[in-house]
């Protein structure tokens, strides 16, 4: 098992930002976390990567128990993340090279020297995402479609069970997108590859290799399952507290609200 929340709560300046969640992610499945603005989704995401711990109940990461078993940065090498929050924090002037290296190392700055081993799997990890060509380039002078490339590539390095990404297409262009989104599909289909848990408000980006949904609203599970079961004209018209309609193309949902006549 991936992860396991039994009846998770999480309070924060007095106020209940998670409310009873119990999830579970088995190895093998990839799961997209979808809710707006304000449900709870980052706050989710630092318990799962060991910064927040819960109020109540309880949490299992990769068979790490909160309280129970240590935690750190053993936990956190063994989870690749890519969010906005990592990519403010990257050094710009290093390469695109120099930061898929850190990756190994868990670490901001490439400050260790890396094995002729981890050398060819950062070169071999560039050129599956499309990154060896401006691999020597500094990261400030990367488009932001790249940039996100750069960071799934050292989120890779250590081999992770888990990858999380969290809203990775966010201010990128269709094209930006859909290549972005293209390279998180091959990568769902390694051999071996890690669990995937993908966090957006965007449905039209749930590639057909997210088999599962988790809905999060208010800091709660409004529902989760399978997703070509979850996401239907009712459910997310519930869920969103709007009219909505959904069509599916190639196997991927296009949520439309409903017109009134």
């Amino acid at each position: 098992m991936v992860l396991h929340l039994e009846n998770v709560s999480l309070i924060r300046e007095g106020k209940w930002i998670l409310k009873d969640i119990n999830w579970k992610i088995n190895k093998g499945e990839n799961w997209v976390l979808l809710g707006l603005n304000g449900a709870g989704k980052t706050a989710l995401l630092h318990m799962l990567c060991a910064y927040y711990f819960p109020s109540k109940g309880n949490v299992t990461v990769l068979k790490k128990r909160f309280g129970k078993d240590p935690l750190g940065e053993d936990l956190r090498k063994r989870i690749g993340i890519v969010s906005s929050t990592l990519q403010d924090r990257i050094y710009g002037e290093d390469s695109a090279y120099q930061i898929v290296l850190s990756g190994a190392f868990a670490s901001i700055g490439l400050y260790q020297t890396p094995t002729n081993d981890m050398r060819e799997r950062a070169k071999q990890l560039l050129k599956e995402l499309g990154c060896f060509d401006y691999a020597n380039r500094s990261y400030r002078t990367l488009s932001q479609g790249e940039k996100q490339r750069v960071l799934i590539g050292r989120a890779l390095m250590a081999n992770p069970k888990f990858l999380i990404l969290d809203e990775p297409t966010i201010g990128l262009d269709f094209i930006a997108r859909e290549q972005l989104l293209e390279a998180i599909d091959r990568i769902a289909n390694y051999p071996n590859p890690p669990s995937i848990l993908y966090v957006t408000h965007h449905i039209e980006e749930i590639l057909p290799c997210f088999d599962k949904t988790l809905l999060l609203k208010e800091g709660g599970v409004f529902a989760s399952g399978r997703t070509s079961e979850l996401l239907t004209k009712s459910t997310l018209t519930n869920f969103f507290e709007v009219p909505v309609d959904i069509e599916w193309h190639r196997d991927r949902p296009l949520l439309s609200k409903t017109r009134f006549s």
